[in-house]
């Protein structure tokens, strides 16, 4: 059975919590359908190409239309001319949004977080705030977690916190209404406020 790591305010094991029975056993399908959707649904669509309506010039015919012995072209704005329109271009207007359903996105977060307790990278502790604000005493917290690269959710950072992890290149630090399935899987080890792990328990 899955489960999480109680840490003390050193930082120090003080038990294990077991992950509630209906984060096992869920198909990763779900999970990546949510990250499929996570994904498109970041995507700006800003490439864009013009079509030959679009592209200034060529209103007037290259040349006449017979008696040269060539093909008879239109305009030099056609997509056969250098500087002419695009065929099949990119377009702005492309709406790359997927939906996902709220069933779907629930089981993916309780497959996410499933994952981390099997692989005993999921911790809990009683509050997270590094009050002198620097980012050598974030980096030391990082540490002593002993993740290459670390997740750090909070029910909401002071200045001092936000600041302290801000400049570290292996932690990222949310508040609880930011967490979802892609970052809690995206990062080596998750740390977790304990009044936002028993709101998680109770809503997911």
């Amino acid at each position: 059975m899955s489960k999480a790591v109680v840490l003390d305010q050193n930082l120090e094991s003080a038990g294990e919590v077991a992950l509630p029975e209906n984060f096992q056993g869920i198909n990763p399908h779900n999970f990546y359908l949510y990250v499929k959707a996570y994904q498109a649904n970041l995507r700006a669509g800003n490439a864009h190409t013009k079509t030959r309506g679009e592209v200034r010039g060529g209103g007037r015919k290259p040349w006449q239309q017979k008696g040269r012995g060539g093909a008879r072209a239109g305009s030099i704005r056609s997509p056969l001319f250098v500087g002419g329109g695009v065929v099949f271009g990119p377009r702005k207007e492309r709406n790359y949004t997927q939906k996902i359903n709220k069933k779907q996105k629930r089981k993916a977060f309780q497959f996410a977080l499933n994952e981390k307790g099997e692989q005993g990278a999921l911790f809990i502790v009683d509050k997270i705030a590094i009050e002198s604000g620097k980012t050598r005493d974030a980096a030391a917290f990082v540490k002593k977690i002993g993740a290459r690269d670390l997740l750090v959710v909070t029910e909401s950072a002071d200045e001092k916190t936000f600041l302290a992890f801000r400049n570290l290149p292996n932690a990222h630090l949310i508040e609880a209404r930011e967490l979802n399935p892609y970052l809690v899987a995206a990062f080596r080890a998750v740390v977790i406020e304990k009044p936002v792990w028993e709101k998680i328990v109770k809503e997911v």
